[in-house]
Parts: C-alpha cells; sequence; structure tokens
C-alpha cells in the first residue's frame, strides 16, 4: 500500500506541469499588456480598427518597448501572444522580439507594440522556430480609423507612444517564443502548440484574456 500511494503522488506531481511558477516579472508583463489591449479598444477613434481586431487569427502585445533597442547590438523586447480558440482565447505565450537591422532605428522613448496576426502562416513559423518579419511573414504598419481599409500583409503592427496608435513597420525583427518564461508558467515539457491548443491558462493570464475578448464578435476558430 506504502509503494502504492508513493507512486500515486509521484504521478500526480508528473501530471501538473501547468501554471508551475509564474515570476512576478511575468505576472506584470502579462498585467501591462492587458492595459495596453483595454486602453487601445476603449478609444476607436485613435486605436486599432475593432474589425480588423475582430478578424486576427492572434494578438501580440509586447509593452513597454525601449525604441532605442531596435540598433544593431541592442536587446529585445518581450511580450506574450494569444490565439482565438472559438469563442474563447488560448492561453498566452511569452514571446521575445529580437534585436533587428539598422531598419528598426526609431528613436529612443518607450512604445508599446501591437501586432495582428490575420492568418496561420506566422503562428506556423512561430510554432516551429521564429517569425522573421517582412522575410518569413509580410508585414505592414496597421491601418488607423474607423474607415481603415483592410491590409493583405499577414501581420498588422501598430505602436503606442505618450497615449495615441499609429502603424508601425518593424520589418527586419523577429518573434520567438520566450523559453525560460513559458517553462516557468506551464511547465519545461510543455511546447508552444501545446499552450496554443490545449494547456489552462495561469491565473494570472486572466486580465489580459479577459482584454481581448471583452468586446466585439468571437469568430470561429483559426484557419
Amino acid at each position: 500500500m506504502r509503494i502504492l500511494c508513493a507512486t500515486l503522488i509521484g504521478l500526480a506531481a508528473c501530471a501538473v506541469p501547468a501554471n508551475a511558477d509564474v515570476k512576478s516579472s511575468e505576472a506584470e508583463r502579462l498585467n501591462a499588456a492587458a492595459k495596453v489591449v483595454r486602453e487601445m479598444r476603449a478609444a476607436p477613434d485613435r486605436a486599432i480598427p475593432e474589425d480588423l481586431f475582430n478578424h486576427a487569427e492572434c494578438v501580440a502585445v509586447i509593452p513597454g518597448l525601449k525604441k532605442a533597442a531596435f540598433i544593431i547590438g541592442g536587446e529585445f523586447g518581450k511580450g506574450v501572444v494569444s490565439c482565438r480558440t472559438g469563442r474563447t482565447w488560448s492561453a498566452p505565450v511569452f514571446l521575445e522580439m529580437e534585436k533587428g537591422s539598422a531598419g528598426l532605428q526609431i528613436g529612443g522613448a518607450e512604445i508599446d507594440l501591437v501586432l495582428l496576426m490575420m492568418n496561420r502562416s506566422a503562428l506556423d513559423k512561430l510554432l516551429s522556430d521564429k517569425v522573421n518579419l517582412g522575410a518569413d511573414a509580410s508585414v505592414a504598419a496597421g491601418p488607423t480609423g474607423k474607415d481603415a481599409a483592410a491590409s493583405p500583409a499577414q501581420i498588422l503592427t501598430y505602436s503606442r507612444s505618450e497615449g495615441a496608435f499609429a502603424g508601425i513597420d518593424i520589418s527586419g525583427g523577429s518573434l520567438r517564443a520566450d523559453k525560460g518564461a513559458n517553462s516557468d508558467a506551464y511547465g519545461s515539457t510543455v511546447t508552444v502548440k501545446d499552450v496554443l491548443n490545449t494547456q489552462k491558462a495561469p491565473p494570472q493570464a486572466a486580465a489580459f484574456l479577459q482584454a481581448l475578448g471583452s468586446q466585439g464578435r468571437a469568430t470561429t476558430g483559426r484557419k
């Protein structure tokens, strides 16, 4: 009986890799991303058009990014991405935006980035390794305003500085999964695909997921 109990306890411990240990810095990242989305969607006259947001397959947010990081030899930003799964949003994947080429030199102020992934192609690249913006997936500065026309680009990108959103071209950078943060949140054996398709979101992601789903219609899922 003691052997059986010990075995069951061991199996139970191995079966709970999710929500392993979301660090305070990762919780702050989720909360900052939630704030960006809430404020973005509360200002339709100067933010991302709701219709485009409603048709995005995935939404990535990189809050508090230093523009000065976008130089050769610079650092990279950290954010999160979630994708539609029926009428809800997936558990968020923690992201890193790698330093880019000289084309990403855009000043020295702090900005927030929002990326709308309009189809599965960009996501599939992220699942396999990383997305090279402009090479693996077409990227364009997102249109703004109520009557903004749709773009054929796979990823539409927006920046927010001093409270105002505007489209921004970030071709030359790349996105990849933040392995350390994802391991903290979901366990070291959980893949990015698992997180997006089957994983339960950590409690710290509640505000971010609520902000994504608080307005607009729900889609029927990723194509």
